[in-house]
């Protein structure tokens, strides 16, 4: 069923428990419509005009579709009470120690998203409305001692693999709703509000673009190339590479491979983990797009330091 519904790769922790809450769900609405279906067809043919040309106002005396009604009901009982209650409650209530997680701020606005880090002091610095400007949307006070170090990104959501991330969730403006359907994640972000969601990615940006890998034509491809990457080195008839592995599909990218004959190319999404605003927050709703990052946690200890540099 899975397979069937198409769901984009999970790569989260707790992806494969939600899954198999959507197959059940779904598995419930399947049988229901055949049911359904082959119940509709039987009493169309079997109360057809041409075998009863007067109208029956007692009605069937069976009690059959009682009962089935009161099955649903209670497999529908049993989904609600014994799966999607646990699971939903495992979400809320068990949250990960934050000195055993990556803790960031996510500040939604119309129509970023705004990622806060608390730096090498683990501490997040103070925030003031005063203070929110084009270059400091956020308002952070780099004079509060927290602050100083403190990394703030745009649209850029960076993490490792293999541990828990926090993330404190809040609005500058309107609602708007977190959502990333690889780590099985959404929640509504609300003005006024901080709230926590929390996730464990299990695999690294690098294997789920792997995992995303296809064909896709050059001559009609069905998706925008410029946000692919390809997947393997494409050599001219002298075996010189002419376009290597990581190259982006930029126009002039594929022209060089049509031009050597190529048709076909492999290739991934660029950013196959998407922050997407799954509430319409205004008229520019369309382009609030973030981009998560998962690394190795050696890869993702030297971003920090990376981005620590640009604060000295």
């Amino acid at each position: 069923m899975l397979d069937f519904l198409g769901l984009p790769p999970d790569a989260s922790a707790h992806g494969a428990d939600i899954d198999n809450m959507i197959g059940v769900v779904h598995w419930l609405m399947f049988a229901l419509f055949i049911g359904w279906g082959i119940f509709f067809t039987y009493v169309l043919i079997r109360f057809r005009r041409t075998r009863h040309q007067k109208a029956d106002y007692q009605g069937a005396k069976t009690h059959a579709s009682t009962y089935l009604e009161i099955a649903v009901a209670v497999f529908e009982g049993i989904l609600i009470i014994g799966f999607a209650v646990p699971l939903w409650a495992q979400r809320v209530n068990e949250f990960p120690e934050d000195k055993d997680a990556i803790v960031v701020r996510v500040v939604a606005e119309q129509f970023a998203w705004n990622v806060h880090y608390p730096g090498a002091d683990g501490f997040f610095g103070a925030t003031d409305v005063n203070l929110v400007s084009a270059d400091n949307p956020i308002g952070l006070d780099r004079s509060d001692p927290d602050g100083k170090d403190d990394i703030v990104t745009i649209n850029q959501l960076v993490v490792p693999v293999g541990k828990p991330v926090i993330v404190r969730l809040t609005s500058k403006d309107v609602i708007h709703s977190f959502s990333i359907p690889l780590l099985r994640v959404k929640q509504d972000v609300i003005p006024g509000q901080v709230i926590p969601v929390w996730f464990e990615p299990i695999e690294t940006t690098e294997h789920i673009r792997v995992a995303m890998t296809k064909t896709y034509s050059l001559i009609n491809p069905g998706v925008n190339l410029m946000t692919m990457m390809t997947m393997q080195d494409y050599v001219d008839k002298d075996s010189v590479v002419i376009v290597p592995a990581g190259s982006i599909l930029f126009p002039d990218v594929v022209e060089q491979l049509v031009a050597s004959g190529y048709t076909e190319v492999r290739a991934a999404p660029e950013t196959p983990m998407e922050i997407a605003c799954a509430q319409l927050c205004g008229l520019g709703h369309y382009r609030m797009r973030g981009f998560v990052s998962v690394k190795t946690p050696e890869a993702y200890e030297a971003w920090l330091a990376e981005e620590a540099l640009y604060l000295q």
